[in-house]
């Protein structure tokens, strides 16, 4: 009886796991969804931080309109948005610092946003040119202009 008993549990064990091709073809399927996910997935970042540019600029902007009240003037390119952190010397009615930190002035890619004053169709432009970091694009490469 014993006898009997153990050549069952080593047929068993012989029987037992995975062969090579079903391995194969798990790791096939796998490979498929994940090809097929990562591409909507990269986009979905690529909208947030989009959309976290504009969440910043609407911030950036505030500030901004904060130094007009203060100062009575949008500032300069040449002082460009440093101003909104720094205390400049030759401005008498600066009660900054508008922003809390340096990264405010940086888009979620790095790059701190561009600022132009008197703007093309108002009094200031402030823009990020998206992922690439060059003018026009589509998706996280376009341009973001608030």
């Amino acid at each position: 009886m014993k006898h009997h008993r153990s050549s069952t549990l080593a047929v068993r064990k012989k029987d037992s796991g995975f062969s090579i091709f079903e391995i194969m073809v798990t790791l096939a399927i796998i490979s498929l969804l994940v090809g097929l996910a990562a591409p909507r997935i990269m986009e979905s970042f690529g909208r947030a931080k989009s959309k976290a540019a504009e969440i910043q600029m609407h911030s950036v902007k505030g500030a901004i309109q904060l130094f007009y009240i203060d100062v009575g003037r949008y500032p300069s390119e040449s002082e460009g948005l440093d101003v909104l952190l720094i205390e400049p010397a030759a401005i008498a009615n600066w009660r900054g610092p508008y922003l809390d930190k340096a990264e405010d002035i940086r888009d979620p890619w790095g790059r701190i946003y561009l600022y132009r004053s008197p703007g093309k169709n108002g009094a200031f432009d402030l823009y990020t040119l998206g992922r690439d970091g060059h003018s026009g694009g589509t998706r996280e490469d376009s341009d973001i202009y608030l």
